[in-house]
């Protein structure tokens, strides 16, 4: 067991956390937390896998994630009080897994072969469409269309790491380079409460 392995594991742990705790609110009940867990942890590497015709998903290839995901939503159940006061510990987590889904995501696209540009999309829309599917079930903005920055950083790191491999960089530097984009540019935004310019 690798520690990207591991570290796969933990993100998805904590992407259905962030899932289940979304609807704690709103008078669901477990199955209706699992439900919006699950989505979260596993729709943006699920939609990923649908466009690349990579089949199969890498969840049901892998009944581990799907464990992840059951012991993520069973903790947000169990400790929901303890969890969300813990959003500063698990808003850093988000921002290191969009950064580490986001290198995972581009790295599989270019494994299958897509043209670099397409394997950048599919780096961010590996990081971020599992937050725009659980923000659209509970009615919320979808985090692309906030004022924050958190696609853009995605797209970003994922275009500085097919750069960099284009160059030839070492998989494993090109890896750390590229996820400290992303998390840098979304610390430094949170921080300064920096946005993209609006269309008005």
């Amino acid at each position: 067991m690798t520690l990207q392995y591991v570290l796969e594991l933990v993100g998805t742990f904590v992407f259905a956390i962030s899932g289940a705790l979304a609807i704690r609110e709103r008078e669901h009940d477990m199955f209706g937390a699992g439900f919006t867990g699950f989505i979260t942890a596993i729709g943006g590497g699920t939609l990923r896998d649908i466009l690349l015709d990579s089949y199969p998903l890498v969840w049901i290839g892998d009944i581990h994630f799907l464990y992840s995901i059951l012991l993520g939503v069973m903790a947000a159940f169990i400790f929901p009080n303890f969890l969300s006061r813990l959003r500063k510990t698990f808003f850093l987590f988000d921002t290191l897994g969009i950064g580490f889904f986001t290198v995972l995501g581009v790295e599989k696209a270019l494994s299958l072969g897509v043209r670099p540009e397409i394997a950048a999309i599919m780096g961010m829309f590996t990081a971020v469409m599992g937050g725009v599917i659980r923000d659209t079930l509970t009615n919320e903005t979808p985090v692309l269309f906030r004022k924050e920055i958190y696609a853009s950083a995605c797209l970003a790191g994922a275009v500085l790491y097919v750069g960099l491999n284009f160059w030839g960089l070492e998989r494993d530097y090109n890896l750390l380079i590229s996820m400290s984009l992303v998390i840098s540019i979304r610390l430094i935004a949170m921080k300064y409460k920096l946005s993209l310019p609006r269309l008005d």
